[in-house]
């Protein structure tokens, strides 16, 4: 059983898989979607739940830095019940403050152009995201 982490934003969802025995994150791609329209990926998401027979989403609670939460958790929580309503699985939240921002450093510190980052930051998000989570949990074992 595998672990996806999800990256939601206004137009795509990042996906990041646990490799086995849920310690390393990977990248999996990006799926996008028209603004208010997240329900549209739940088919290709439902491929991916089976390919990797994944047992828990892990999906990124995008609080503010002062750790309130704003519109963007309401988004977030709206998802959250799509997700419910299409899957027998269980869903956790893990802070995703600055998931966004590490990864744009990441890749503009490898020298990736603007208009590659932009396809690859949604994905590297939820790895950051799903890793954390790993890491996390497994201090915790």
């Amino acid at each position: 059983m595998r672990i996806l982490g999800l990256d939601l934003g206004t137009k795509t969802l990042g996906l990041a898989v646990s490799d086995l025995t849920e310690t390393i994150s990977s990248g999996l791609t990006t799926l996008r979607f028209n603004e208010n329209e997240e329900e549209n990926v739940i088919p290709e998401l439902k491929k991916i739940v089976e390919e990797y027979n994944v047992s828990l989403f892990v999906i990124g609670l995008p609080k503010n830095m002062n750790n309130t939460l704003g519109d963007a958790v309401l988004r977030t929580r709206n998802f959250e019940e799509i997700l419910k309503r299409n899957f027998d699985i269980k869903i956790e939240e893990q802070d995703e403050r600055l998931s966004s921002v590490t990864a744009n450093n990441v890749l503009i510190s490898s020298d990736i152009s603007r208009k590659k980052r932009k396809n690859k930051v949604d994905k590297l998000a939820a790895t950051i995201i799903l890793q954390n989570y790993l890491d996390i949990h497994k201090e915790r074992k």
